[in-house]
């Protein structure tokens, strides 16, 4: 596998060069930080893991402290709690 995605990258390179250099231009065109990025997606990342359990409306719960009414609702209707976790 690591052949092919080796010829991959050999044949994109170009266009790899290209949208580095776009986003180097975008970063320094909105005074964006190498840190700021950074910060940012690890922000982003963390409150991707918090979310636990998540319904079709976009409810969401971290797990911690008491159910929220959309969950307790589900399961007392007989939904498994599973059903709704990340």
């Amino acid at each position: 596998m690591k052949e092919q995605e080796q010829r991959l990258l050999d044949l994109d390179g170009n266009a790899r060069e290209r949208l580095v250099l776009w986003i180097r231009r975008r970063m320094e065109e909105y005074g964006i930080t190498l840190e700021a990025l950074a910060e940012s997606m690890e922000a982003d990342a963390a409150a991707t893991k918090a979310v636990m359990y998540r319904d079709a409306y976009g409810n969401t719960w971290d797990g911690q402290g008491d159910k929220p009414d959309w969950l307790a609702r589900a399961i007392y209707a007989g939904q498994n709690i599973e059903h709704f976790r990340c």
